[in-house]
């Protein structure tokens, strides 16, 4: 397969996965969609020049996970909340189920932010179906790390009962 072929093939696949990565780290979302192309991009440079990249996806979200700390450690901002866009996006009919929903997001978010650094990197890469090396390789730590770091994670999500 060309690998411009091969780089649209992968945009299509990961784009998204990408962007809520980088939304993750603390980019706005504008921020975040000129990464995404900026990641791609690279990718077809590095791909052009014949350079082995063996794991795809994985080289995509370490390229992804570097970009974002370097935007997020330029730029002074606070973080983008999560879910924002989708709140303001939803009309609540029902205020009770609606406080209730406030509520449980506020601990969900209270929970997230309790975890070390390393403990959410970890949790958000495999919620976006990276595999423990895939997630070592992301955050150049070893897949035995990555699966304490998310054992300690879930231990302490599930503490908070959400």
């Amino acid at each position: 397969m060309p690998f411009d072929d091969q780089v649209a093939q992968l945009f299509e696949e990961t784009r998204d996965d990408v962007y809520r990565y980088l939304m993750t780290l603390g980019l706005h979302p504008p921020q975040a969609q000129e990464a995404v192309q900026e990641v791609f991009l690279r990718l077809y440079v590095a791909l052009k020049k014949n350079e082995e990249i063996r794991n795809p996806r994985a080289w995509i979200f370490r390229v992804a996970h570097n970009l974002g700390l370097k935007i997020r450690e330029r730029e002074s901002f606070l973080p983008f909340p999560a879910g924002l866009e989708a709140r303001l996006a939803a009309r609540e009919n029902d205020p009770e189920a609606s406080l209730l929903e406030h509520e449980r997001t506020l601990r969900f978010h209270r929970a997230i932010e309790g975890l070390s650094e390393q403990q959410r990197r970890c949790l958000f890469l495999r919620l976006e179906g990276l595999r423990y090396p895939e997630i070592a390789q992301v955050l150049g730590i070893s897949a035995s790390a990555v699966s304490e770091f998310l054992r300690r994670a879930i231990a302490r999500l599930r503490k908070v009962q959400l």
